[in-house]
């Protein structure tokens, strides 16, 4: 009798795990195929936010040039995600609409 009211909690944390764990699985071959997929001269986002273009990657390291002549080695897993180039034409756009729709001061 006490199995059968608990039947339907456990049916319902059942199939809650069933549907997280495969959502899991379904990001974490999105990121695995993202690493497989980088080549030098992607611009990419870093975990920690920081952007940059792949100047060397190997199997478990990327080089990412940050300035001009400034590059830096990061875990390939640091990778978050690549940026791609209409990202960063809106982004231009965006930046200039912004800076044409400031109000001028006069000093």
């Amino acid at each position: 009798m006490d199995l059968v009211v608990f039947l339907p909690l456990l049916l319902v944390m059942g199939a809650f795990m069933f549907f997280a764990s495969r959502r899991q699985r379904k990001q974490m071959q999105a990121t695995i195929d993202l690493h497989n997929s980088l080549k030098v001269g992607d611009r990419v986002h870093t975990t920690s936010g920081l952007q940059g273009t792949i100047a060397r990657i190997d199997d478990d390291n990327v080089d990412l040039e940050i300035a001009p002549g400034v590059v830096t080695t990061w875990m390939k897993l640091a990778v978050r995600d690549r940026i791609e180039a209409e990202t960063e034409a809106v982004e231009e756009v965006s930046s200039t609409a912004v800076e044409e729709g400031a109000p001028k001061t006069e000093g």
